[in-house]
């Protein structure tokens, strides 16, 4: 809080009149020492401690010394205020400049914003306009499926406004138009080859939209991205392919359970992907939208456990362990465990003491960036029995899907 002059100076005289006893003075103040000792600081930098120094506009007294030739008065820009974090921000990091003997010269602090509070900010807006979104009408449903069986429509790190140049890539194209158009040529073709489960998950590992903002950058780290799209643009498209997959799952299936999970470059997406769709749904009883907004989420299915996870916190060899700590009760009465995650772009299945675990590979070309590793295109409906764990499962290429 900035102090005016008449403060400081009132300071100064009242600890004159207790003879330098600052207790004393701050009592006839009616102020905390501290508070005194804080303004006398300030006072002297301002040169108002005898003896009184003039000091320039806009700088304060660093060193007065008197000797055999004078007194020597040493006057810097005045510092600003005290730091206070830009509201919707957090600390990022101090960086500190020291000397020779180990003490702080000075220090500087970095902000970042706040994803957490801007994912508050969001969910907020959110419930405030729930009530005036249209619901989907309950549809009816399918007249045979298999009762036992649930089939995981697995798609991860689709990067939906991502940009890659084939030339420069070596592999296909891919903007904004071509993966709506691909994935749900995925789903046409994913559905119409799988076996008629009652249940079904669309399982949406995470990284569905290729960036979280107008800045076509990652969320935690800055990193430019190639993009092709304006926000806006996506946030449609988005909507539009998660409204079309599920009335497409509908159509084949009894129950459908929606998973969005947290990623690295969508993590505020995956908010109001989760929320709009737990809305729009609230009426259509055989749709359950998952709204955890945790890293880590699971489907139970009779004897079977599934679990979720983009990857970018935990990955194959160390994922298991986390899953079986936060759901612990899930995983002990089951007796089969699955856990599937993204992120890395390419497939990999690792059995631990604990469970299988599996890293899925994109349907998304890869960017300048990806284009740096070598891996497969491809996304998989898996087949679970209540009784029997994994049963059967399906590999879908973009070129068996094209058109």
């Amino acid at each position: 809080m900035a102090l005016s002059d008449e403060q400081l100076r009132e300071a100064v005289s009242a600890c004159q009149a207790a003879g330098g006893n600052k207790q004393a003075a701050a009592d006839a103040l009616g102020m905390a020492a501290s508070t005194l000792k804080d303004r006398l600081v300030i006072a002297s930098r301002r040169g108002f401690l005898p003896p009184a120094v003039p000091t320039m506009p806009g700088f304060e007294v660093t060193r007065l010394q008197t000797g055999p030739r004078g007194t020597t008065i040493e006057q810097r820009p005045e510092k600003g205020g005290v730091f206070e974090v830009p509201e919707g921000h957090r600390v990022k990091g101090v960086s500190s400049f020291v000397g020779a003997d180990g003490r702080t010269i000075a220090s500087w602090v970095k902000t970042q914003e706040d994803i957490g509070q801007r994912e508050e900010a969001m969910r907020a807006a959110l419930d405030a306009f729930k009530d005036e979104l249209p619901r989907a009408a309950p549809t009816a449903a399918p007249k045979h499926t298999i009762e036992h069986l649930l089939n995981q429509y697995t798609i991860t790190d689709h990067h939906l406004g991502g940009l890659a140049w084939g030339e420069e890539t070596g592999g296909s194209d891919y903007d904004t138009r071509i993966s709506e158009r691909l994935i749900i040529d995925w789903f046409t073709a994913a559905i119409s080859q799988s076996p008629p489960a009652k249940r079904a998950i669309f399982a949406q590992l995470g990284d569905f939209l290729h960036y979280d903002s107008f800045k076509s950058i990652t969320p935690e780290h800055g990193h430019q991205l190639d993009s092709d799209s304006r926000y806006p643009k996506m946030v449609r498209a988005a909507i539009r392919i998660v409204r079309t997959v599920i009335d497409m799952l509908l159509e084949k299936h009894e129950q459908v359970d929606v998973l969005m999970c947290d990623a690295n470059h969508d993590p505020a997406g995956g908010v109001w992907l989760r929320e709009m769709l737990s809305a729009f749904y609230e009426n259509e009883p055989r749709v359950t939208v998952d709204t955890n907004p945790g890293t880590y989420s699971f489907i139970e299915h009779g004897d079977v456990s599934l679990f979720y996870h983009h990857g970018h916190r935990r990955g194959v060899k160390n994922v298991d362990s986390i899953l079986v700590g936060k759901f612990r009760k899930l995983y002990g009465r089951t007796n089969f465990s699955y856990a599937h995650t993204g992120h890395k772009h390419c497939d990999e299945l690792k059995t631990t003491d604990l469970m299988k675990v599996e890293q899925h590979e994109t349907l998304a070309a890869p960017d300048a960036y990806g284009s740096n590793w070598m891996s497969g295109r491809s996304a998989k409906v898996i087949s679970y029995h209540k009784k029997f764990g994994e049963v059967g499962r399906i590999t879908l290429t973009p070129e068996m899907v094209s058109g």
